[in-house]
C-alpha cells in the first residue's frame, strides 16, 4: 500500500509513501541525459531528460518506484492489486512497453503531464517481466506537473486515463470510486461545527477540531485516500523551501504505516518504508526513512551530464 501526493504552493512538490513488509534493495538514484534506455518492444532512448527518483538496480538497470525528469514530471507508481491488466503481447497500432518500463518511458519523451496524458493513448502495456527472479507488480501511476495530476490505470480494457483534482493517489478500488467516496466528507470543515440543532440553545464545541469528526483515520486505501485529500486541500504552508518541505513531509506522516498497524498474510508487518519529496523548482530529491525521519536530501542539478547511473544507498 502507498500513498503519493502533488502539492503546490509557491513552487511544486511530488511524493509518496512506499508501504511494504520488507526492503526491495531501493536507494536514490540518478539517471543522466546519456544512459541509454533499452526497451523490450521499443526502440533505445539514447539522449532524454535526467532523472532522480528512488529505485533498485537490477543488470544496470534503474527500476524506479517514482522518478522526476529535470523539467519537473513525477511519475509514482502505487500497488494495485487484483485490478492492473496487462496485454500477454504488443501490438502495432500501439507503442507497445512492459510496466517496469513506464515511468522512464515518460519521463524520458515528456516535459509535462499533458504530454503524457498524450503518449498513454498510444501506449499498451504489454506482461514481459524484467527476469525470472523480478515479477511483474500489479501497479497504477499518479502522474503530475506544476499543472495537473492524471492517474493511469491498466484494465481488461485498456489503459483508462483519469484527470486527478485532488492531486492524490493510494491504492485500490479504483480511482473513480475514490472520487465517488469523497461526497460521503463533503461535510468536514478545519473550522468549528456549526449548530444545525437550532431549537437547542447554548450548545458550542468543547474543543478544537470538531468539524472534522469522522475523518477516517484507519490504514485502508480508501480511507488514507480521503484523509490525505482533506489535509492537502487544508494545507497552509509557510513560505520558503525549508518549510513547505516540511509541510509536504506532515502531510504523508498522516498517512503513514506504523510498524504493528497492518500485519499482512504470513504475519509480516507492512510500514513505510521510506517517505520522499520532490522539489521541482530546486531538482532537489528529499527522502526519510522510518528508522530515520530526518529528510536527507540528493539534488539533481549538476548530475545532468553523463552515461552512468549514480546510486546513493539510504
Amino acid at each position: 500500500m502507498c500513498t503519493s501526493i502533488a502539492m503546490r504552493t509557491t513552487d511544486f512538490y511530488f511524493g509518496r509513501n512506499l508501504d511494504l513488509e520488507y526492503d526491495f534493495g531501493q536507494r536514490v538514484v540518478i539517471t543522466p541525459r546519456n544512459y541509454p534506455f533499452h526497451f523490450r518492444c521499443e526502440a533505445p532512448i539514447k539522449e532524454h531528460p535526467a532523472l532522480i527518483g528512488m529505485a533498485t538496480v537490477a543488470a544496470g538497470y534503474p527500476l524506479y518506484a517514482e522518478a522526476a525528469n529535470e523539467y519537473g514530471l513525477c511519475i509514482a507508481g502505487l500497488n494495485f492489486p487484483h485490478n492492473a491488466h496487462y496485454f500477454p503481447e504488443a501490438t502495432e497500432s500501439r507503442r507497445s512497453v512492459s510496466p517496469f518500463e513506464l515511468i522512464p518511458w515518460l519521463l524520458c519523451h515528456c516535459r509535462t503531464a499533458t504530454e503524457a496524458k498524450s503518449l498513454l493513448g498510444q501506449t499498451r502495456l504489454v506482461g514481459i517481466p524484467f527476469s525470472e527472479s523480478i515479477p511483474l507488480t500489479p501497479l497504477h501511476w499518479h502522474i503530475a506537473d506544476w499543472e495537473r495530476s492524471i492517474v493511469a490505470e491498466p484494465t481488461a480494457s485498456g489503459l483508462k486515463i483519469y484527470d486527478n483534482p485532488t492531486d492524490v493517489l493510494t491504492n485500490n478500488p479504483p480511482f473513480p470510486f475514490h472520487l465517488s467516496n469523497l461526497c460521503r466528507y463533503l461535510h468536514l470543515t478545519p473550522a468549528p461545527p456549526r449548530n444545525h440543532l437550532q431549537t437547542i440553545e447554548g450548545i458550542v464545541p468543547f474543543g478544537s477540531g470538531m468539524g472534522a469528526i469522522g475523518l477516517p483515520g484507519d490504514c485502508s486505501s480508501p480511507s488514507r485516500f480521503v484523509r490525505a485529500a482533506y489535509l492537502l486541500h487544508h494545507s497552509r504552508s509557510e513560505e520558503g523551501e525549508a518549510a513547505q518541505v516540511c509541510q509536504f513531509f506532515h502531510l504523508l506522516s498522516a498517512v503513514e504505516m506504523v510498524r504493528g498497524s497492518v500485519v499482512v498474510d504470513g504475519g509480516q508487518l507492512e510500514i513505510t518504508r521510506y517517505s520522499s519529496c520532490y522539489s521541482a523548482s530546486e531538482k532537489v530529491y528529499y527522502y526519510a526513512t522510518y528508522d530515520n525521519r530526518t529528510p536527507k536530501a540528493v539534488s539533481l542539478a549538476g548530475n545532468e551530464a553523463g552515461s552512468e547511473l549514480l546510486e546513493y544507498p539510504l
